[in-house]
């Protein structure tokens, strides 16, 4: 749309039509509308976010109505040049609430009617001529609109994904952990029954001679073996139901986020307890939902890591970063969790979001 509205504005600038006032003033108000209107988006969607860049956003966006009002009143013949109306109205849907979309569509129409007034004395003309392009900012306003909740809509359901994705490793590592319970539970009762057994039978046979000792003996080697064969079936269950891979349950955590490429680095074989994988996971899920939420960003590199002081979450993403980061709900659940395992979360957004957590050596 720049380029095309830099095109309509082109026969203008060069002199091929003329304008009310000098060409070069001309020029320095259309450039204006167009260097106003990338403030507004530079400051509303790329600059990290706060107060102080909504203000300019507003502003700019303010002076780039402005602008593109004057510059189509003060070239009336320049043919093509309301669609600059048409390129702002349609800007309006990012930076502004639907109420000050449409207080610029209908600031819009009212240029244009003096615009049309001023080429054409005929009523008829200008009633329909002013209609025409008022329907047209209402359809570009309308399709930027789908366009942009579309694009929340699936930022939001990748946000869903991730945390249910996130609900899933952790109920089946919950899964694993109550069956490992129950396997130990049962070869406490198994293998303790059996050795009681075992112990009296050699306990007998001790106070015995002869036949009778060995019908004790027999009977305890036939415990012994039933004993063993009972150990290897249990042993076998519980590697079956054997503690996650946690750069599987990670990975299975972020796998398929669209529009967010994720660079995830964790060792292979590092193990967790119960506690501190139910941190990472619901670390790596904040993080993923935040980035997929806030940062506009496109890459999300995480590193997992064990020394000597103990594991360490690392997490930066290429987004917008935010000035001052305040911690929302989210972000304080997560700093809660680890300060529970003796750890602590901090993050910055000077460059990029970036958030380390630490689970101290227990």
């Amino acid at each position: 749309m720049v380029v095309v509205c830099v095109g309509i504005g082109a026969p203008v600038m060069f002199g091929a039509v003329p304008a009310a006032v000098p060409q070069w003033v001309w020029t320095a108000v259309f450039l204006c509308s167009l260097a106003a209107a990338f403030a507004a988006v530079w400051s509303g969607h790329v600059s990290p976010p706060g107060r102080r860049s909504r203000v300019i956003a507003l502003a700019a966006y303010g002076v780039a109505v402005a602008a593109s009002s004057a510059a189509v009143l003060l070239a009336p013949s320049a043919g093509w040049l309301p669609i600059l109306l048409v390129f702002h109205a349609a800007l309006g849907v990012y930076l502004v609430p639907p109420a000050g979309v449409a207080g610029v569509i209908a600031w819009n129409t009212l240029v244009l009617f003096v615009l049309f007034s001023m080429q054409s004395a005929r009523p008829g003309e200008v009633v329909l001529s002013t209609g025409l392009y008022l329907l047209i900012q209402i359809a570009s306003a309308f399709s930027t609109g789908a366009l942009v909740r579309e694009q929340r809509t699936r930022a939001s359901l990748a946000a869903a994904n991730v945390e249910l994705r996130a609900a899933n490793a952790l109920l089946a590592e919950s899964a694993r952990t109550a069956e490992r319970l129950r396997i130990s539970r049962e070869l406490h009762d198994l293998i303790g029954h059996q050795l009681t057994v075992l112990t009296l039978e050699l306990e007998a046979a001790k106070h015995r001679d002869g036949r009778a000792a060995r019908e004790h003996v027999e009977r305890a080697d036939g415990v012994a073996r039933g004993l063993l064969a009972d150990v290897r079936a249990t042993v076998g269950r519980l590697r079956e139901s054997g503690t996650g891979e946690l750069a599987e349950l990670l990975g299975d955590v972020v796998a398929g986020i669209p529009g967010l490429e994720i660079a995830l680095d964790v060792p292979t074989g590092l193990t967790t307890d119960d506690d501190e994988t139910a941190a990472l996971v619901r670390a790596v899920q904040e993080i993923a939902t935040n980035t997929l939420r806030h940062a506009e960003a496109t890459r999300l590199e995480i590193r997992v890591s064990r020394d000597a002081a103990g594991i360490r979450l690392t997490a930066l993403d290429d987004g917008r970063g935010a000035g001052r980061p305040v911690a929302g709900n989210g972000l304080r659940g997560l700093q809660e969790r680890f300060a529970a395992l003796g750890g602590d979360v901090s993050f910055d957004g000077a460059h990029g979001f970036r958030v380390e957590a630490r689970v101290p050596a227990r």
